[in-house]
């Protein structure tokens, strides 16, 4: 039986899987119950694993004969939105939901590791199956790293429901498929004072909102504007009461990109600008910039192998190309250390209501495209280990 079949086969069950995953949603480093779930899965497949990232799990599966390994990757953590989908399985817990795909991606992870394990005997070399958690904060890839399960690995695999895409199309491209996520955070320090006697104080909220205003001329006049890339404040904190002058204001924000040279860039930027338009007011500024999440780009020799894959499972006309995202995903820190590629499966199905974008109080799929990802996952992870040029 062939993969496309055995994905059909275990249809039913990865959706029933996705469904119960998406009823008890848990938000990051607080997944318990959906990684006891996993486990329970992982021991009736019969797969070996351990615990990582504290409620992550790494399932491990030998083929017939050593080679290379493999790690297949899906994501745990939901977010805090509150579900308005009307779904007979909506979300249980109060105020959180899986609106972002991540309940699929481990049905589908699970569904591929029943698959390989009944493939067991026709294939070499080794498989990961890497449930992370904390995805959504941007730290759950980095733990995963830190503990060591990728230092024997080749190449990672993971893939993005997406619901721009049509259920039935993939994308897998080489490049910079999805950006980096920076987080800075501006203190601006003035002299407070009576409302009444502006002249007597320095107003931390006009050299804020100054600040602000100047930051937009670091894209707009300081990159190329051939380079996609994005600084958003998204807070501005100042202030006690509508007659005192504040003494202190605080922004904090994020810059996105898909050139590492500019992010580099952004840190020397957004302090100049800032203790430069601080100072035009008598204030001051400082500036705390972390590198939080990386540019995610898929490797050239992974793509191809991945669009190889969708060609077997679903034919040519399943694989697009899909503009890169300003959005972030932390898989960007596996394709740091390996090779790599991260697959956009498409969800959109506009009779089945399935048009809402990622993070969205109604978002849902088609559960059609958990049969694809399914066989890809394990198509994917075969092609890989018979791919003799990494």
């Amino acid at each position: 039986m062939n993969i496309e079949n055995l994905a059909n086969k275990y249809k039913e069950h990865v959706i029933n899987l996705r469904r119960e995953f998406h009823r008890f949603p848990e938000e990051s480093w607080r997944e318990e119950r959906t990684s006891r779930r996993v486990k329970e899965e992982l021991q009736k497949i019969g797969v070996d694993f351990e615990a990582t990232a504290k409620t992550g799990i790494v399932a491990t599966l030998r083929g017939k004969n050593p080679g290379k390994i493999v790690a297949l990757r899906a994501d745990m953590d939901a977010i805090r939105v509150k579900e308005a989908t009307g779904a007979e399985f909506e979300s249980e817990n109060e105020g959180i939901m899986h609106a972002c795909g991540h309940d699929g991606h481990m049905a589908m992870l699970i569904g591929a590791a029943k698959i390989l394990k009944e493939l067991q005997n026709e294939w070499d070399g080794t498989v990961k199956f890497i449930f992370q958690p904390a995805e959504e904060v941007g730290e759950g890839a980095a733990k995963v790293i830190e503990e060591g399960f990728l230092d024997d690995v080749q190449g990672a695999f993971g893939i993005h429901l997406w619901s721009d895409l049509p259920c039935g199309k993939v994308s897998v491209e080489e490049g910079p498929r999805m950006a980096c996520a920076d987080i800075f955070k501006i203190k601006i320090k003035g002299k407070g004072g009576h409302g009444s006697l502006p002249h007597q104080g320095v107003d931390a909220v006009v050299a804020a909102s100054a600040i602000v205003m100047n930051l937009q001329t670091a894209v707009s006049r300081e990159i190329n504007p051939m380079e996609p890339a994005v600084v958003s404040v998204g807070a501005l904190k100042a202030g006690t009461r509508f007659n005192v002058i504040a003494s202190e204001a605080i922004l904090e924000g994020t810059t996105r990109c898909f050139n590492e040279e500019i992010r580099q860039q952004f840190p020397k930027i957004l302090e100049r600008i800032s203790k430069n338009t601080a100072a035009s007011f008598k204030a001051e500024a400082e500036l705390e910039y972390i590198f939080a999440t990386p540019i995610t780009i898929n490797d050239k020799k992974c793509s191809s192998i991945a669009r190889g894959s969708v060609e077997k499972i679903a034919g040519s006309d399943a694989v697009v190309l899909m503009d890169k995202l300003t959005v972030t995903e932390d898989i960007g820190r596996y394709f740091e250390k390996i090779h790599g590629v991260l697959a956009f499966v498409g969800v959109r199905n506009e009779k089945k209501d399935a048009i809402y974008p990622q993070h969205h109080e109604k978002y849902t799929i088609d559960e059609d495209a958990l049969e694809i990802g399914t066989a890809l996952y394990a198509q994917y992870a075969l092609d890989f280990l018979n791919y003799k040029g990494l």
